[in-house]
């Protein structure tokens, strides 16, 4: 697995189904830096969503499915959802975020942490 893969991930279903994290299995883009991914125990992923309505919290991006991208339905790529999972929680990879895209995930990454470009 690669920065800029999309693969499925199961997400673990919090107690009582309460709370707005995403979760179960959905596609989820790995975010995580390819020098390290294959030591460290977690990757760093950014979950989808299918819920077109997620487009009006900050921090997200609508991505069209593509040959390349291996999306079924337009989707949300929730920024703000940026977190690490145990690596045993990735499965099967479905395609790769389109290079412009990538650009954009980027972008809302440094915004969302308040990191300043140099």
């Amino acid at each position: 697995m690669n920065r800029g893969d999309i693969v499925f991930v199961d997400l673990p279903i919090s107690p009582g189904a309460a709370g707005r994290e995403q979760m179960g299995l959905r596609p989820a883009l790995i975010v995580h830096d390819d020098a390290t991914i294959s030591i460290l125990p977690v990757v760093i992923i950014i979950p989808f969503t299918t819920q077109l309505n997620a487009l009006r919290y900050p921090h997200t991006i609508r991505v069209e499915p593509s040959q390349q991208n291996g999306l079924s339905q337009s989707s949300v790529l929730m920024v703000f959802q940026l977190r690490a999972i145990d690596r045993l929680r990735l499965r099967n990879k479905i395609g790769y975020l389109e290079r412009d895209l990538l650009i954009r995930v980027d972008i809302e990454i440094r915004n969302l942490l308040g990191l300043s470009v140099s």
